[in-house]
């Protein structure tokens, strides 16, 4: 999935989700997964369907003719609280056709998200997302398997529940099962980080991928978290992974940002200060 950094597919977006957050008022949890569903299945046809994606991304045609022909072909099969946004979506500008179906893709992440969170179970969400992304990321059999963009969708989704039943959110393998059917040339830990990310954005928070070679305690974590927000002055979600690699300290990453505290770290800027 594009990351949406063009200034006016990130207008688009957020105009999208407003009209997400209106649709998602007073709903149910039922409710906001048939949501979701709508949407992944609307994502799913532009993505397979150049022509119709590029005749609701064309910037050049008037947006309510936009909207009229979303409207017109997929108004007896979208619910009342998926064709208001979907006609949202395909009446602002995106960049081009694809940013289109990558910001519907992320209304329907963004509602399942919205029900974790109105459910109180967002941090959790956010958590397995993390994990599994380290543990997939770390099976390259695993990984090559669930991020082939021609295997067995079924096939898939029966390797994943055997990973993952029952021992996570609902949201959680919704999310999953949806990126494995579509990975979209994603590896699937990498998409699994984007989504841990995008968790961590609904509560307003960075997130810091903090690698250490030993487990840190409780109290570590706090006082790391404080320091950190003391840092960039706003919260901080810690993804902790042990890297034996790391050789004591930590290497903390925040956005594009690198603070490296490891031994290894050091070492490595040692013999270049040495080889100059």
């Amino acid at each position: 999935m594009s990351t949406l950094v063009n200034a006016a597919s990130r207008d688009a977006l957020a105009a999208t989700e407003l009209q997400l957050l209106q649709a998602t008022d007073g709903a149910q949890a039922a409710e906001i997964t048939a949501l979701a569903d709508e949407l992944f299945g609307v994502a799913a046809l532009l993505g397979s369907e150049s022509a119709l994606r590029r005749a609701l991304a064309d910037a050049a045609t008037d947006p309510q003719s936009r909207q009229d022909l979303a409207r017109g072909l997929l108004g007896d099969k979208l619910g009342d609280r998926a064709l208001p946004v979907v006609a949202e979506a395909v009446r602002v500008r995106w960049s081009g056709p694809r940013d289109l179906v990558d910001g519907i893709e992320r209304m329907a992440r963004t509602a399942l998200l919205v029900q974790a969170e109105r459910a109180g179970r967002l941090d959790s969400v956010e958590d397995e997302l993390f994990r599994l992304g380290r543990i997939i990321g770390s099976q390259v059999d695993l990984e090559r398997l669930l991020s082939d963009p021609h295997g067995d969708v079924a096939g898939k989704h029966a390797v994943v529940d055997q990973l993952i039943d029952d021992r996570v959110e609902p949201v959680t393998l919704r999310l999953v099962r949806q990126l494995v059917a579509r990975p979209r040339g994603q590896r699937i830990s990498e998409g699994l980080e984007e989504l841990a990310e995008l968790s961590a954005k609904r509560r307003e928070r960075s997130v810091a991928h903090v690698r250490s070679a030993f487990p840190l305690s409780e109290q570590q974590q706090e006082r790391l978290s404080r320091t950190l927000q003391r840092i960039y002055q706003r919260p901080i979600a810690l993804h902790l992974e042990v890297d034996p690699e790391v050789q004591g300290g930590l290497l903390i990453r925040v956005g594009d940002e690198v603070i490296d505290g490891s031994v290894a770290g050091r070492l490595q800027s040692l013999r270049r200060d040495l080889a100059d």
